[in-house]
């Protein structure tokens, strides 16, 4: 059979989820039609809400006697390693772009590594529906943009298609009436993206790129037959990525359909796979012909830019809330973890119970967080910090480039703040009322900020960051200081004791919520912290005073959510972790104790 397999390059909420469903749904491929409607690649409960594409899925696609395989991939940098493996999957990519926004920072970081692998991109110019979609200026940009990235003059005479994914329809022109269906972009796929190079004589190679768990079949490894014919049944060398080899049998094999993982008895080269019998397989490895093993180039892989420690969850409150609290628990998550996520690293901490989780970035964490939070687990992390390196004597520090939108009156204190937080302005535009900014700032300088960017723009601005590399180290990087309002007494908050405290500053709960000695309640308007007793209930008397009988009024407390409390950490500060609660605290919670360390 006749195959071939596309990545999908956009960026966040660029539609690239709701195209693919467009061409399973339209393909005949996917007959559920529960699912219409719906964006059926999503299928984490952590995707839908954030709408972001997390991990990479695969589908395929049957279209006029050719199997298309289709891999989706992250549109954010943070999870860069998922995106370097699929660049090996597959031999072309589809550039996915919004007809009114152009190509944007994350599209930048895909697209840069589609084009080192050398693969042919089709450009589809997504959303003509919007009212104030342009196209042909969208199409200039993203000239520039592969000409910036390096890529050769076969790669700057790519295909363009423009679609309207949500209507399910694609054309060769902008025009949305003349478009009737996603036909032109599936013939376009068919003729434009070549077929793959394997051949089915030579020895087996299998490069995996990702591994999965099933509850019956054990560990899955998904990869492409590069060379030869895989067969269930048969045994295998198992290539490690140190380059040692390990016998193996491979018991199932599943080739994809739709959504759906079908078994079948062989698999050619070319095609994706999953397999599975292979208990230790793992992420960069290769699986190769038992007679004749040769084993395929090792994936590179970018090194972590942030870390944190994870550690068990030490305040009075732990073992209340989560079903997996003790330190074996918190390690054997971590490492199975690692199994499935390459761009990841775990080392010991200073105590037995602590661990220092690695990352590419602060919601690369927060995404493990939220993950072994739903999944009952208990613990408390530290606020991230940047990773430095030793290189030639010269010590660095990662860097990002920073793309920001904001209404015009509020680009003064954006770039007031960037410049204090040692950003360097590299570009400044204004179109329509709206300021268009880019930045290279050190990663240090960048954490913590973008609960405060959306403040300082009235929630109307928009920021992203990409990865520039290490460069050398800047100094001192002003950060915000603040003050935290901390409880003074364990208790049960009261609105009298609150309405004392609100004075003070920002409160994070309302009345009736458990606090602790130690926990952080709210904000300190300056910048020190403040104890504060949120637990005082008032004094009663038979005496009746003047303005006794006045109601106590209290402000909305802020809702932090992971983000946002992770930003907020500061440096003697810890987030306690559980299924049903986070809580910010200081990590030494008496303060007496508090003010001897600080001494």
């Amino acid at each position: 059979m006749d195959i071939r397999n596309i990545a999908i390059i956009a960026h966040v909420d660029h539609g690239k989820t709701t195209l693919v469903d467009a061409l399973l749904k339209q393909s005949n491929t996917f007959r559920d039609a529960v699912a219409m409607g719906t964006t059926i690649m999503d299928t984490n409960p952590l995707e839908r809400e954030r709408g972001i594409t997390i991990f990479s899925k695969n589908a395929a696609i049957e279209w006029r006697g050719v199997k298309i395989n289709i891999v989706d991939t992250p549109g954010h940098a943070d999870f860069g390693g998922e995106v370097e493996r699929v660049m090996n999957l597959v031999d072309g990519a589809l550039l996915l772009v919004d007809a009114k926004e152009g190509p944007m920072p994350q599209t930048k970081f895909v697209l840069k590594k589609a084009i080192a692998a050398g693969h042919k991109i089709i450009v589809v110019i997504n959303k003509i529906d919007k009212k104030d979609a342009r196209p042909e200026w969208v199409l200039d940009k993203t000239f520039d943009l592969f000409v910036e990235l390096g890529a050769s003059d076969e790669q700057t005479d790519f295909p363009v298609i423009y679609a309207s994914a949500i209507n399910g329809v694609a054309g060769e022109t902008s025009v949305l009436r003349e478009m009737k269906d996603i036909t032109p972009l599936l013939d376009l796929i068919v003729s434009e993206i070549p077929a793959p190079k394997g051949d089915a004589s030579a020895p087996l190679q299998v490069s995996v790129a990702n591994v999965q768990y099933d509850n019956y079949k054990g560990k899955i490894g998904i990869g492409r037959v590069v060379n030869g014919v895989l067969r269930a049944g048969a045994p295998v060398i198992r290539l490690d990525r140190g380059g040692a080899q390990h016998p193996a049998k491979v018991t199932n094999i599943m080739v994809f359909k739709g959504l759906e993982r079908v078994e079948t008895t062989e698999a050619g080269a070319g095609d994706i796979v999953a397999l599975a019998g292979i208990s230790d397989i793992s992420i960069g490895e290769t699986i190769a012909d038992a007679a004749d093993p040769q084993p395929l180039p090792v994936l590179e892989i970018e090194e972590p830019t942030v870390k944190m420690n994870f550690s068990v969850n030490t305040s009075p409150f732990s073992g209340r809330e989560g079903e997996y609290s003790t330190s074996r628990n918190l390690k054997e998550r971590l490492e199975r973890e690692l199994m499935n996520d390459v761009a990841l690293r775990l080392e010991p901490g200073e105590s037995a119970d602590t661990f220092v989780v690695s990352g590419r970035g602060e919601l690369h964490l927060a995404i493990l967080i939220e993950k072994m939070r739903r999944e009952g687990y208990e613990l408390q992390v530290s606020r991230p910090q940047v990773i430095f390196k030793e290189r030639d004597g010269e010590k660095t520090e990662p860097f990002e480039s920073v793309s920001i939108e904001c209404p015009e009156e509020f680009a003064g204190g954006v770039i007031e703040k960037m410049g204090r937080r040692r950003g360097e302005m590299r570009d400044m535009r204004v179109e329509n009322g709206a300021a268009f900014l880019e930045f290279e700032i050190p990663t240090r300088g960048l954490i913590g900020y973008r609960s405060e960017f959306l403040t300082d723009t009235k929630g109307q601005g928009i920021i992203n960051s990409l990865f520039l590399g290490y460069r050398p180290s800047i100094g001192a990087v002003a950060t915000n200081p603040h003050g935290s309002l901390v409880a003074f007494e364990d208790g049960i908050s009261t609105s009298y004791g609150l309405a004392a405290a609100q004075e003070r500053g920002q409160l994070f709960i309302g009345p009736g919520a458990e606090v602790y000695a130690g926990m952080i309640v709210g904000q300190n308007a300056k910048p020190e912290d403040l104890e504060v007793n949120v637990a005082k209930e008032k004094r009663l008397t038979n005496m009746r005073s003047k303005g006794e009988g006045e109601g106590i009024r209290l402000d909305t407390p802020r809702e932090m959510s992971l983000e946002d409390s992770l930003e907020y950490l500061g440096d003697d500060e810890l987030l306690e972790v559980t299924p049903k609660n986070l809580r910010l605290r200081k990590a030494i919670l008496d303060h007496l104790a508090r003010k001897r360390a600080s001494r």
